[in-house]
């Protein structure tokens, strides 16, 4: 009887084994759907290396992203969706899915930066461009080459399971991220006043960005705030001109700045509460006289304001005015304070980011997928959240067996991006796209 009772609850022991066994394989086990974006997304790495070296050894400034424009809209017609030229330079493309359902839109930048490119690659970039009058050297030295690629490729093997999406896949390649060249109009507002969130109307929308001190096949997000609004301000100094030798017949322009600049930090150290936010404000050119012996009549500053916290942010400008203002009539000087805001901050929406994480641990394996840190680098990406709920998250694009602190930063001659794996923000996109469709 006793044997029997042994041989019973070994077998139910070994049966309870196997029942765990078949749940915890089939947990992990892939849907047809996620197998379809694996494959496909793997199948087209090496279109997405040869897309990639193609655009980095073309690149083009903000608003001249004229051949990188006809690049992608070759592409996009060539898989059958709507395409429409926008933005100066922009494109979008529509493909609308075989089911009823939401409308997602993924965002790639398109534009380089001048800068001359150090990196001795088979591909590297000898592109120079006029820039304001000045003849440049041309880089993709963000990494909007690979933002480019990857979208290119999402788009393709999106298209080819075109039956199988429920709703509507926006696709934006926009320009002109690092700013328009001078007082024209461009980037993501611009693209946003020619209706891209419209008609059909954006539900979410989703964006990356290559990370060169991040490991090849991992990403990074943060809930919440992500990257810091970036304003720029000048302020012009008027005070009187006279003799370098007799200054006290004069009002000082230079002393005048020299005193702002000092107040303008303690706005940082001793007037916001940083527990809450970090601020910066960095004050980068100063402008002011022609000789040694002649105190001048102007001076003017001109710097850049990171914030994230959008309360934080409009209380620096009130407070960068007062003190440039108040600082001037100490001296006797008049001044002039214009701020510009070139992105907001960027937000993640934290109830899509808690919903769609899983499918970013899917795309790259829930190992390589961690939460990070807010930054106080600033994308244009923050507009498009203003009109719906976003995501913005990074892929890394650094070599394995790199040390972050060696890899050479973002808008640098020395930057540069291992392309082996974009492959994983294509599934990264694909995921969210049909993964968000199921949760609506």
């Amino acid at each position: 009887m006793l044997i029997l009772r042994t041989q019973s609850k070994i077998m139910r022991l070994s049966l309870l084994l196997t029942a765990l066994l078949f749940v915890g394989t089939t947990s992990h086990a892939q849907s047809p759907m996620e197998s379809a974006i694996d494959s496909r997304s793997r199948a087209i790495s090496p279109k997405l290396i040869e897309w990639r070296r193609h655009l980095h050894q073309n690149p083009e400034l903000g608003n001249r992203e004229f051949k990188t424009q006809q690049y992608i809209a070759t592409h996009l017609k060539s898989l059958g969706i709507e395409v429409t030229l926008l933005a100066k330079t922009g494109v979008l493309g529509v493909l609308r899915g075989g089911k009823p359902g939401p409308v997602v839109a993924l965002r790639a930048d398109i534009d380089g930066l001048p800068v001359k490119e150090r990196v001795d690659v088979p591909y590297k970039s000898t592109v120079t461009a006029d820039y304001l009058g000045t003849n440049v050297s041309v880089m993709h030295a963000c990494g909007h080459d690979t933002h480019t690629s990857i979208l290119m490729g999402t788009a393709e093997v999106l298209a080819g399971m075109k039956k199988d999406i429920s709703g509507t896949v926006k696709f934006f390649f926009q320009p002109a991220e690092e700013g328009p060249p001078g007082d024209e109009e461009g980037g993501a507002p611009l693209m946003i006043k020619e209706g891209v969130m419209e008609n059909p109307k954006v539900d979410a929308v989703f964006g990356l960005h290559i990370a060169s001190a991040l490991e090849i096949g991992k990403i990074k997000y943060k809930s919440g705030s992500m990257m810091a609004s970036s304003d720029w301000f000048t302020i012009k100094i008027k005070g009187k001109q006279t003799h370098g030798s007799t200054p006290w017949t004069g009002i000082d322009p230079i002393v005048v700045g020299t005193q702002i600049i000092n107040n303008l930090q303690t706005i940082v150290s001793r007037q916001q509460d940083l527990t809450v936010a970090p601020v910066v404000i960095t004050v980068g050119k100063f402008h002011s006289g022609v000789r040694a012996n002649i105190i001048p009549e102007t001076a003017e500053l001109e710097g850049t304001i990171r914030t994230l916290d959008s309360k934080m942010q409009k209380d620096v400008h009130e407070k960068i005015r007062l003190v440039a203002k108040n600082v001037a009539e100490a001296w006797g000087a008049e001044v002039d304070v214009k701020i510009d805001t070139k992105t907001l901050v960027t937000y993640n929406d934290p109830a899509l980011v808690a919903a769609m994480v899983p499918s970013l641990e899917r795309a790259a394996g829930k190992g390589n997928v961690t939460p990070g840190i807010w930054t106080t680098g600033a994308e244009d990406f923050s507009f498009f959240g203003e009109k719906a709920p976003s995501f913005f998250f990074n892929l890394g694009g650094m070599p394995k067996g790199t040390e972050a602190s060696k890899a050479a930063p973002h808008h640098t001659p020395d930057f540069f991006i291992d392309d082996s794996m974009l492959d994983v923000g294509v599934r990264a996109f694909c995921n969210l796209v049909m993964d968000f469709a199921g949760k609506k």
